[in-house]
């Protein structure tokens, strides 16, 4: 199978590590047996730019199954690597999925991550929900080409939702089936959550510190639940891994974390507008909203909302989790998230 611009790494990954949940160091090699690891850079939409995939299946693979083949997409922030396989305690989520015989990949969108970062002085801001479709686009076909599939799933969260859901909307023939965690849906003037736009012309990046991340990813837990919302060593694992993705931010004091403005863009003139980035009623596919009781980026109401919209989507449900937060899969009651998700993937849907 060719490869365009492989990283050179790929392994066959040793047995888990049963590391403690006070362990502030999680080595990367401490994955499930019986896992594969692949990584690579592929063209992107236009010449020049390089989206980083990275790949997670099982060792003894089988015939390649449309409705065992995953993509995620990431939210507004933060890459999909440290999104999607973390591991935590040894096991991310995409090992996870990859343990239960699922071929899962995850995108690091165009200005995210190990992808192309566009120039600072870019404007408008990149990253427009068109163009981070457009990039999805382009990972979807690589994968389809490469394992001989037809079609896939794909796991979206938070900002990410809205992307995958609008590509199945377009291109309803490629999809299996959706998985929106914390799905984003028309805000609130009077409660726009953690990501306020703020006036006048946006520049191409914002930032965030390690403190601001972590003020916002508490934001709205109750103060007797903080203390055990995230195990010891997590955090500080979850953002250095995070951080050191932005070479440029990291050599800040304090070091920033940078993201592009696109989504704020898109914030602006669809979310806050009334103006829905993509239709669900053109959603023809089965459909999986989940999230944290405690989320306010994207509270629960928003899922209310939207799920009687998806008309035309055959077996579609909504998942409410008790005692979690926006990153519900980076917090100690992250097995509940894995397993409705992967319940909903493995269910055969007429």
């Amino acid at each position: 199978m060719a490869r365009p611009g492989r990283i050179a790494r790929r392994s066959v990954l040793a047995s888990p590590m049963l590391l403690p949940l006070a362990a502030g160091i999680h080595p990367a090699s401490a994955q499930p047996a019986g896992v594969v690891m692949d990584e690579m850079l592929i063209p992107g939409r236009e010449p020049g730019m390089q989206l980083y995939l990275r790949n997670k299946r099982p060792e003894a693979q089988a015939p390649a199954r449309p409705d065992r083949t995953i993509l995620c997409v990431h939210g507004a922030t933060y890459p999909a690597s440290t999104t999607f396989d973390l591991p935590l305690s040894g096991v991310s989520w995409m090992d996870y999925m990859a343990g239960r015989g699922f071929d899962v990949w995850s995108l690091d969108l165009t200005g995210y991550g190990r992808s192309t970062r566009p120039p600072a002085d870019q404007s408008p801001p990149p990253t427009r929900g068109e163009q981070a479709v457009a990039d999805i686009a382009v990972a979807l076909k690589h994968i389809r080409e490469a394992r001989g599939v037809a079609k896939t799933g794909l796991i979206g969260w938070s900002w990410g939702t809205t992307l995958v859901s609008r590509f199945a909307a377009d291109n309803p023939a490629l999809v299996d089936r959706l998985v929106l965690y914390a799905p984003l849906w028309l805000r609130d003037p009077n409660k726009r959550g953690a990501v306020p736009v703020p006036e006048g012309p946006l520049p191409a990046y914002r930032t965030v510190t390690r403190a601001q991340a972590r003020e916002r990813w508490m934001n709205g837990v109750p103060d007797n639940k903080r203390a055990n919302l995230i195990p010891p060593g997590w955090y500080e694992y979850w953002a250095d891994a995070t951080f050191a993705t932005d070479p440029e931010g990291s050599r800040q004091v304090p070091s920033v974390l940078r993201a592009p403005n696109g989504v704020l863009q898109d914030l602006r003139e669809h979310w806050d507008a009334g103006r829905p980035f993509y239709d669900p009623a053109k959603i023809t596919v089965p459909a999986l909203l989940v999230l944290g009781e405690w989320d306010r980026d994207t509270p629960p109401s928003m899922a209310t909302t939207l799920f009687p919209l998806l008309t035309n989507s055959p077996g579609k449900r909504l998942v409410m989790l008790a005692e979690g937060t926006h990153s519900i899969m980076l917090e100690r009651n992250r097995g509940a998230l894995f397993q409705a998700v992967q319940v909903f993937l493995e269910e055969s849907f007429a």
